[in-house]
């Protein structure tokens, strides 16, 4: 378990994350991190976009499922 204190940033707050961290989650400086509720009412932070993930869940989706129409399109 990592450890961090929230701080003041200008006007708001937030924290620092550590090169452990950062390196544990493969992020640089710059980079987009989300968090997002889990269903236990607690939190997670990733770096992942969970709407990219379920807009690429929904397009494999169709891509299952239409295969021969796509296959024919690739000709």
């Amino acid at each position: 378990m990592m450890r961090f204190k929230v701080t003041t940033v200008g006007a708001s707050a937030g924290f620092i994350l550590t090169k452990e961290a950062m390196a544990h989650m493969k992020i640089k400086k710059g980079d987009t991190i989300y968090l997002t509720e889990t269903p236990d009412g607690g939190f997670r932070l990733t770096p992942y976009d969970p709407d990219f993930e379920r807009q690429m869940s929904l397009a494999e989706e169709i891509m299952h499922e239409d295969r021969e129409i796509l296959r024919q399109l690739a000709k």
